[in-house]
């Protein structure tokens, strides 16, 4: 009977390690390329249920992208490019700030002349000549996002010391995700699986 126990210990352990180590609430893992998941807690209407990619990270300011708020208008009627002209890809809330502000991020096979990288393949672009080269590639992959999310790193950290974010690595298939709009509930179940098996441990810990 033991021995099953002990099993059963080792398998659950090793079902939830990824869980473990997928998210953290450490403000010293904030940095570029890293995902913010609201919690159920926050309260600021701007970010209830948002996953935010970090694309820039500074002392004096962090700059994000809310990845998982798709519009229904599509960029043919935002961008006044010859590479939009009937493009129906919808454009996506960025965040509240400068909310007629463009960006795009973009997974290329190769750096481009003018953009910054977020992560491994990942690049934030802000100008019209990289996204018109990524949207005329077959296949292509990219977002184009109205307004961003802001922070001095000192507010995102007590943010974050308070409880307000989950932090995740980025991963390109969740920053290009098919189904947005789900995005926010599985990270949050992730991350609240964490706590749970935490606080399981603690108890189990406490009782032998």
């Amino acid at each position: 009977m033991m021995a099953r126990g002990c099993c059963f210990r080792v398998l659950a352990a090793l079902a939830l390690a990824p869980l473990l180590c997928a998210q953290s609430t450490r403000t010293r893992d904030l940095a570029l390329g890293k995902f913010l998941v609201a919690s159920r807690d926050l309260e600021d209407p701007h970010f209830a249920h948002a996953v935010v990619l970090l694309v820039e990270y500074e002392s004096d300011g962090v700059v994000g992208l809310v990845v998982n708020r798709r519009s229904t208008i599509p960029i043919s009627r935002v961008l006044a490019m010859k590479a939009a002209r009937g493009r129906r890809d919808p454009v996506y809330a960025g965040g509240p700030v400068e909310l007629t502000g463009v960006m795009a991020l973009a997974q290329l096979a190769e750096a481009p002349a003018e953009g910054g990288r977020v992560f491994n393949d990942v690049y934030l672009l802000r100008t019209e000549a990289p996204l018109a080269k990524a949207m005329g590639t077959p296949g292509g992959i990219f977002r184009v996002f109205l307004g961003y999310a802001g922070w001095t790193a000192a507010q995102l950290r007590r943010e974050t010391e308070t409880g307000s974010w989950f932090i995740f690595p980025a991963d390109a298939g969740m920053v290009f995700d098919r189904d947005p709009g789900s995005l926010w509930d599985r990270l949050i179940e992730r991350a609240e699986s964490r706590f749970a098996w935490s606080a399981f441990s603690v108890v189990r810990r406490n009782s032998e």
